[in-house]
């Protein structure tokens, strides 16, 4: 066996040399990508039947078991007899062969000191492989993410160091980590903002708002997006810093870092792997195609949901981050998540590709990247496949039946899928106009695919914005209740169903403990679900169960931390309070629901009962002024013809007393 190793560098150009130093030409591209996999993935053993997929996946199999048989064969006669382990149908790279610098790169970035740091920075000669490209549809795969992972951890590395060296006071060493991420990557923003700050240090805040507004165009003109509000803030902290006097010895007269400033009071994480998924980027060049984008994220947000060892952010939370340059700590400490996915998604003709990464927000590394491509319709194969490699990267014993077990293809029919996508699209933006459209466009999903159970679903919780918005018929109400019956019946083990159903049963039609019992189904399938938590929390006020309802919304909230729809969360905690008479708790909550949403009737109305009954009776007036401003129609009889299905009459009359008691007429 060799006793010295054989020198190999994968990052940037192919290039082996021998012992002696000496250069050694393989002169075969595939015999090189072979060797260059080997390494990478040492001590790895693969099957033989992969590495010819990998390399002569376009062959026949015989011609294929033939390459990859001399390949093998020159390899030994280049390495060493012994270079390579044949056990069966597997094979690997032995031990202590060859010293490649991938490895090497992955094992400084673990020690994270400054010394490894330089080294990871100076060994990172440019992107996996530069000189190797191979007409493989595996090869190309497999190349692409690498390549896509190490430029990530590369970057990382070098805004870390440049970090490093500006805390040490060596500006030229962290201006030139910073540059040379830029170089890169020139949308990375903590580069960018490592530079403000090391110009800033040193004394050059004109050159450090320069770039901050080149910055500023360079986002709008690439992503048409602002810079993000840590970057926003030190600027605006650089702009009035401008005329202050600078402080006796300080070289830039400002000592704010960004990277350490809170921008809220971070969440705990919780006691299980926590992940958000991030809204995928639109790369189709069609704006019309973000509704497609966005339906891929719902949809492996709800695969994710799935497992029950997993705390997944609800969907609203993430989707606030759309649009924006992201600090991945910042949303880390906002979510109060681990790990991070973010991806892109390219629709072109009757091909979709979509890639991914999963950073580990508590290091800054990139656990996991890959793409997924192939025809439209295999979509739902691309989504399963993007989750269960989610979920493989954070538990890498997961057992592949869990897997297969969390796997789900609401929509059979690509055309329904195109329909239902959309009509969740509209559904969202939570107007009368849009809500009818939602409807039309998840009835034409039900025409096309009629054993859709997330399409009757959706439509069905359609019904629940026409209640909101004003009163429902006899016949929307049976239409709801048909379309709720019919979901649970298609969808028997799809939480989304039960929780909607369950729901729709309870508030439109009134069957509050069907109602109630369809969410408890829902939650036992997947305790991920904040949508399930909010409806249960709602339903367990009108069935007067306040204490679980306030611990519902809590549930809710904490999975679904910055969701626009947070006020009806908080909304429900005051009326949960409310009804529990603890009322200056109740005006709490509501106060807290108004600061989301100002002008919304509803959190209005459980704020003025609420101060109205704890004797607030001056705060009482003024929101109820407020009200009246808004909806000079109000009236006490209008209110209790649109209240909540509440199994105790009393308490509806208890909320109506206490707002003729703050003056809504009758």
């Amino acid at each position: 066996m060799p006793t010295s190793k054989f020198q190999l560098s994968l990052l940037g150009r192919f290039e082996l040399c021998g012992p002696d130093g000496r250069h050694i030409d393989l002169t075969s591209k595939k015999l090189a990508a072979l060797l260059a996999f080997l390494a990478c993935t040492a001590p790895q053993a693969h099957g033989r039947d992969k590495l010819m997929t990998l390399l002569w996946g376009s062959h026949f199999d015989a011609q294929a078991r033939q390459n990859l048989r001399q390949a093998l064969t020159r390899l030994r006669r280049v390495l060493g007899e012994e270079a390579l382990v044949s056990s069966g149908e597997s094979v690997s790279l032995r031990h202590g062969v060859i010293a490649c610098d991938v490895p090497r790169f992955e094992a400084l970035l673990a020690d994270g000191s400054l010394g490894a740091l330089k080294e990871v920075v100076g060994s990172y000669r440019g992107r996996l492989l530069a000189d190797i490209e191979i007409p493989e549809e595996a090869w190309t795969e497999w190349l692409a993410a690498e390549r896509l992972r190490l430029e990530g951890l590369a970057l990382d590395a070098m805004v870390k160091l440049g970090e490093q060296e500006l805390g040490a006071g060596n500006h030229e060493p962290a201006l030139s980590a910073a540059n040379r991420a830029i170089a890169i990557s020139g949308l990375r923003e903590d580069a960018h903002r490592l530079v403000m700050r090391v110009l800033t240090a040193s004394g050059r805040r004109a050159d450090a708002l320069r770039h901050y507004e080149d910055l500023t165009a360079l986002l709008k003109r690439e992503l048409t997006v602002d810079p993000d509000p840590v970057t926003k803030a030190f600027a605006a902290e650089l702009r009035r810093s401008q005329t202050a006097q600078p402080r006796a010895g300080a070289a830039s007269g400002l000592s704010f870092a960004p990277e350490t400033q809170p921008q809220s009071i971070p969440l705990p994480l919780p006691d299980r792997p926590s992940i958000a998924v991030l809204p995928f980027t639109n790369m189709s060049g069609d704006p019309e195609q973000e509704y497609f984008a966005d339906g891929m994220v719902d949809d492996i947000i709800s695969g994710l949901s799935r497992f029950r060892w997993l705390f997944v952010i609800a969907r609203n939370s993430s989707f606030t981050y759309k649009g924006r340059a992201l600090d991945v700590k910042q949303v880390s400490r906002e979510l109060g998540v681990r790990y991070l996915l973010e991806g892109s998604v390219r629709k072109s003709a009757n091909r979709i590709r979509i890639a991914g990464q999963l950073i580990d927000t508590s290091s800054g590394t990139h656990l996991w990247a890959d793409r997924f491509q192939g025809a439209l319709e295999d979509v739902f194969e691309l989504q399963d496949k993007v989750t269960a490699s989610v979920v493989g990267a954070i538990a890498p014993r997961l057992q592949q039946a869990e897997i297969e077990r969390a796997r789900r293809k609401p929509i059979e029919s690509l055309g329904a899928y195109d329909f239902f996508l959309r009509g969740r699209a509209n559904f969202y933006k939570w107007t009368r106009e849009a809500n009818k459209e939602a409807l039309r466009l998840y009835y034409k999903a039900i025409e096309l695919d009629p054993d859709s159970c997330a399409a009757y679903a959706s439509a069905a919780l359609c019904f629940c914005a026409c209640k909101a918005f004003g009163l429902v018929t006899k016949q929307e109400v049976a239409e709801a209740r048909r379309l709720a019956l019919c979901a649970v019946q298609l969808g028997k083990d799809d939480s989304t169903a039960f929780s909607s159903a369950g729901f729709v049963l309870a508030y439109v039609a009134g069957e509050l403990e069907d109602g109630a019992a369809f969410l408890d189904r829902a939650l036992l399938m997947n305790p991920n679900s904040a949508s399930a938590w909010y409806f249960s929390g709602w339903v367990q006020v009108y069935l007067g169960e306040a204490d679980r309802a306030i611990e519902s919304f809590a549930h809710a909230m904490r999975l679904n931390p910055i969701d626009p729809g947070l006020s009806g969360m908080q909304q429900g905690t005051a009326c949960a309070h409310f009804f529990a008479g603890r009322y200056d708790e109740a005006v709490k909550w509501a106060k807290m629901a108004l600061r989301e949403l100002p002008d919304s009737r509803s959190a209005l109305r459980i704020g003025i009962a609420s101060c109205a009954l704890a004797g607030r009776d001056d705060e009482a007036k003024r929101l109820m002024a407020r009200l009246l401003a808004i909806g000079p129609e109000l009236t006490i009889s209008s209110l209790l013809q649109n209240l909540g299905p509440y199994r105790h009459p009393e308490h509806a009359a208890k909320f109506a007393e206490a707002l003729r008691k703050a003056g809504l007429p009758g």
